[in-house]
């Protein structure tokens, strides 16, 4: 039996048909990528990004405005992405706007083909380049979720119907198993998939023994039954970033066996070669990635990975071949 949910409506087929949706319907072991749109308008930074991950992905997040730093519109560079043949899931955060202007946004990305939507809070203000900046929160990420999964239905979130019925939207949502209370994540996931979450993409997986045993709470609760839970991974670029993940980074789990093997890395590299130090660093994360992939493949109830390289989608190749993804599969229309 296939760790995949059932994502397909056998009233209608397929919700969205995108490639991502198939891949799961089909039984197939998922990976998803991650594009960050530029701090500038130049659509090349778009245009190669999607390059590095064409073929590689069954889809690809365009964040929005991440860290809360103003960036490209993510509609807007998903775009572009499709344009390139790559497969956008386009991110959408409650912190800039009200429901009136989300679902204006999601009927424009619909209008260009583009429904593949992940349902976020969005990180504070306060990290990012405008402090300063009025967040909106008008609604909260579950209704979020529950109101694109109305606009699917053919209704706006005031009840009144769309002329020519709703769009296809694949409506994903995100879930950190290692925040506090960690007793209550399994149940936070159960209300997202439960509000009509058809995919779910999680924090960054470091500490695989803890994700374990959250999903086998999510496995009992039969929440893997009604959502595709795709587990974050992600390669580590240096031993300061796993020290700086794992101690300044709420919500994160990295066990200190990923510091040590990283800082054990380029124990005999020169400390003066910061080239060799940092390919070496770059080298042992993809590996230390791989492993976990592989290890989180085994795992009940995991439908796939989301690949978070920040800032080096390079990584997503070497990474997607070494874990044993790489074809992926072909799947049709219908």
């Amino acid at each position: 039996m296939s760790n995949a949910a059932e994502v397909q409506d056998p009233a209608s087929g397929f919700k969205s048909g995108s490639c991502l949706e198939r891949v799961l319907a089909g039984g197939h072991f998922a990976v998803t990528g991650e594009i960050g749109p530029p701090k500038g308008w130049d659509p090349e930074v778009i245009r190669k990004k999607s390059e590095l991950l064409l073929g590689y992905v069954d889809g690809a997040n365009i964040t929005d405005n991440q860290t809360a730093i103003v960036r490209m519109s993510s509609i807007a560079a998903g775009i572009i992405a499709k344009q390139q043949g790559l497969e956008p899931i386009i991110q959408m955060t409650c912190r800039d706007r009200n429901r009136l202007a989300m679902q204006s946004d999601l009927l424009g990305a619909a209008a260009h083909g583009i429904n593949s939507v992940l349902c976020l809070s969005g990180d504070h203000q306060s990290f990012g380049n405008h402090p300063g900046a009025k967040n909106v929160h008008d609604i909260d990420s579950l209704q979020l979720v529950q109101m694109v999964k109305g606009l699917r239905e053919g209704r706006f979130q005031c009840g009144e119907e769309i002329k020519g019925g709703g769009p296809g939207y694949f409506v994903g949502a995100a879930a950190n198993p290692f925040a506090d209370p960690l007793d209550w994540r399994p149940y936070r996931l159960a209300k997202k998939a439960a509000a009509g979450a058809d995919f779910i993409q999680t924090q960054l997986v470091f500490d695989v023994e803890h994700f374990r045993e959250y999903m086998k709470k999510v496995v009992d609760l039969g929440v893997h039954e009604r959502t595709a839970i795709l587990a974050g991974v992600g390669p580590l670029k240096s031993t300061g970033m796993a020290k700086y993940m794992r101690d300044r980074v709420p919500g994160m789990m990295v066990p200190d066996f990923c510091v040590k093997r990283m800082a054990d890395a380029v124990a005999e590299v020169d400390p003066d070669d910061k080239k060799a130090r940092a390919e070496t660093w770059r080298a042992e994360g993809i590996k230390l990635c791989i492993e976990q992939i592989q290890e989180i493949r085994e795992i009940e109830g995991v439908a796939g990975v989301h690949i978070m390289a920040i800032e080096w989608e390079a990584a997503i190749k070497p990474l997607v071949e070494g874990a044993g993804l790489y074809p992926r599969p072909e799947v049709g229309d219908e």
